[in-house]
């Protein structure tokens, strides 16, 4: 990581929430950063060109885990909303059109699914977890499928839990090109398929001539294409956070 350290004013750092500032959990909801992160990534922005935490949570629930920090921003939703380092909230024109159809698929899956399994409502995105009812896990996977079917979303899957969102050019990557391009450093830490398109755009970045590091935050549940892509691997979140605060700390 001495690259960030040593060119720190010209670095873009994008890191994700779930599984890298905050430990996974049975309960989605409940999910909180290690702490003091929310004063580790004040003291990033301070030091880098840009710090974004972007991740498939939305914007409400990003904010309200861990504030708003001086120049660091916060998209949520894979991109689809977004607060800035100016305080000010941009949700995707695109994305909207899909609010209803996302709607219907929630309330299919509130309907439809085995006691155990969360269906966790984001607005732009329904996410369903199986993570306490492991034996649905099939019975989940069908019916997140047949909802995307019926209304047209995309379904990403995760950890022990599958996504829908609308079809719309908007993922992890499309805001790390966004917000990383033109920086001499960039650095991305994920855990989880999720973070695959931006690991990619990091490597993007790096062919155009940028200084990058992909950090991949490891446990037993690692997908192999997310520990294939990365330089350096730290486990879990305790690992990763430590790590931040020493490029901090320069």
């Amino acid at each position: 990581m001495a690259p960030l350290r040593d060119r720190a004013a010209e670095a873009a750092l994008f890191l994700d929430y779930d599984g890298t500032l905050a430990p996974i959990v049975a309960d989605p909801v409940g999910a909180r950063p290690l702490l003091g992160v929310p004063e580790l990534l004040a003291a990033l922005g301070d030091r880098l060109g840009v710090v974004a935490v972007v991740s498939g949570r939305p914007v409400a629930y990003l904010e309200g885990a861990l504030g708003r920090p001086p120049r660091v921003h916060l998209a949520g939703l894979y991109g689809m909303e977004e607060i800035g380092g100016d305080g000010r909230l941009r949700r995707d024109a695109a994305a909207e059109e899909w609010r209803d159809a996302v709607g219907d698929a929630t309330a299919s899956l509130l309907r439809g699914l085995p006691p155990g399994v969360e269906v966790e409502p984001k607005g732009l995105a329904v996410t369903v977890h199986w993570r306490r009812a492991p034996r649905a896990a099939a019975t989940a996977r069908a019916a997140a499928a047949a909802a995307a079917a019926r209304t047209g979303l995309v379904a990403q899957p995760g950890r022990m839990s599958i996504e829908l969102r609308p079809p719309v050019p908007a993922d992890k990557g499309t805001v790390v090109l966004r917000l990383g391009t033109g920086h001499a450093v960039v650095g991305c830490f994920g855990d989880d398929v999720g973070d695959v398109p931006a690991f990619d755009a990091v490597s993007a970045l790096g062919r155009a001539g940028a200084t990058t590091v992909i950090v991949a935050v490891a446990d037993l549940e690692s997908p192999p294409e997310v520990i294939a892509r990365a330089d350096v691997v730290v486990q879990g979140p305790v690992e990763a956070v430590a790590l931040l605060r020493a490029i901090a700390a320069g």
